[in-house]
């Protein structure tokens, strides 16, 4: 396959990767913030829905279309811009796991509340905490990737 046609599809998906999460944390975090249960069930619904959809897939396309333009362009594998560009997926990914799981939980306590009319319990904030707290790493893991991929600096 032709390297401007790889970089398209690697450029395409980490646009789709990287927009997903950010528009799922934006509407998930200011879902939550309005305290709305009906809302929050239905934005965590379709940001579970987004993930899996999007992001699960874009997560495979990325390393597999980032090795075959390394291979195409002649890199070391071994050039620490790339080094560091894996570290730092693999630490979003750590971090992505677990989100997913916390986002299922999410979306069935924000669905059984807003179905039986109760607020949602104490272990729902836990969890979107701990949501929060995963994001922050995986979104700055991201920014520097995306800075490495375009200045090779290292």
């Amino acid at each position: 396959m032709d390297y401007v046609v790889v970089k398209w599809v690697h450029i395409l998906s980490s646009t789709f990767l990287f927009g997903t999460g950010i528009g799922s944390a934006w509407y998930m975090l200011f879902a939550n913030v309005s305290r709305d249960v009906r809302a929050i069930a239905v934005v965590s619904k379709y940001v579970v829905i987004a993930d899996w959809l999007f992001t699960a897939t874009t997560a495979v396309v990325q390393p597999a279309t980032g090795y075959y333009m390394v291979r195409l362009a002649g890199y070391p594998m071994s050039s620490r811009w790339i080094m560091w560009s894996l570290m730092l997926y693999v630490l979003a990914g750590a971090c992505w796991l677990p989100v997913v799981w916390l986002q299922m939980r999410l979306r069935d306590m924000a669905a059984a509340a807003a179905r039986d009319g109760t607020p949602l319990p104490p272990l729902y904030w836990k969890y979107f905490r701990t949501w929060v707290a995963l994001g922050v790493p995986a979104f700055i893991a991201f920014v520097f990737i995306f800075w490495f991929m375009v200045a090779k600096p290292i």
